[in-house]
């Protein structure tokens, strides 16, 4: 199994596709275009279920769910004034215990 360069905070940035792609390429010996065509492909499998209303759990590392979040009255936090929020579906991030336990360095 393939084993990403840990980030420290002072070196953190954001992690690409391309990123994805390389690191794939150097691990497992395929071609770029098989890594990147793999990586797409997992994209797009994780995001199809998801517009289906289904959620993407991934051992060690955690799950990818949607919500239906109902119409609400919020305020307009500049000048106080009531708005109406519309209905919508929000995605969210649950991280599995492992990964809690690896961010806290336990």
């Amino acid at each position: 199994m393939p084993q990403f360069e840990t980030m420290t905070p002072e070196t953190s940035e954001t992690i690409t596709r391309g990123d994805l792609v390389e690191e794939l390429y150097n691990q497992l010996g395929l071609s770029r275009r098989e890594c990147k065509t793999l990586v797409e492909q997992i994209l797009e499998e994780m995001s199809a279920a998801l517009i289906a209303n289904d959620s993407v759990k991934i051992s060690a590392f955690g799950s990818f769910l949607v919500r239906n979040k109902k119409e609400r009255v919020g305020r307009n936090p500049r000048t106080g004034e009531l708005a109406a929020i519309t209905p919508r579906r929000v995605l969210s991030f649950r991280a599995s215990a492992m990964l809690k336990q690896k961010i806290n360095n336990e």
